[in-house]
């Protein structure tokens, strides 16, 4: 029986990273965790929920909260609001991930919102309340929008 020669089985592999097949797996989540998420991501209409959207907000998130010690942290605000530079406001990258959350089915959520939750708790612990969070923040019915920012 003949058998494919390998630039036809690359032509194919191909094809398939061309359709997006599968999408990128997020580090820490299971693979139909990652498969939910991209479709959420793909269906979207919100203009900061695209295509690895919710992975560059997990990491962002982590990122805020990594450096060592016990010294607060205090989020920063944005100059530009385009989707890349917005992910420098950690409280932006959280409400991403609240997006995403809020569309997800339920187990896929359930998995993230163990990873959020950990890192909520790091948030909560790391950064100080602000007391005049509603006169200063534009949501400020959302908890992460009512710490001390820089």
């Amino acid at each position: 029986m003949p058998r494919k020669r390998p630039g036809a089985l690359r032509a194919e592999q191909s094809l398939r990273v061309a359709w997006g097949l599968p999408p990128e797996r997020i580090h820490g989540l299971s693979a139909r965790t990652s498969v939910a998420i991209d479709r959420v991501e793909r269906l979207s209409g919100d203009y900061y929920v695209y295509p690895g959207a919710t992975d560059r907000a997990l990491r962002q998130y982590r990122a805020f909260l990594q450096p060592p010690g016990r010294r607060p942290l205090y989020p920063q605000d944005v100059e530009c609001s385009c989707r890349g530079c917005s992910f420098d406001d950690v409280r932006h990258a959280r409400d991403v991930l609240e997006e995403v959350l809020r569309q997800l089915p339920p187990r896929p959520r359930a998995q993230l919102q163990r990873q959020v939750r950990a890192l909520d708790a790091k948030y909560v612990e790391r950064t100080l309340p602000d007391p005049f969070a509603a006169d200063r923040q534009w949501r400020s019915d959302l908890w992460w929008r009512r710490r001390l920012a820089g």
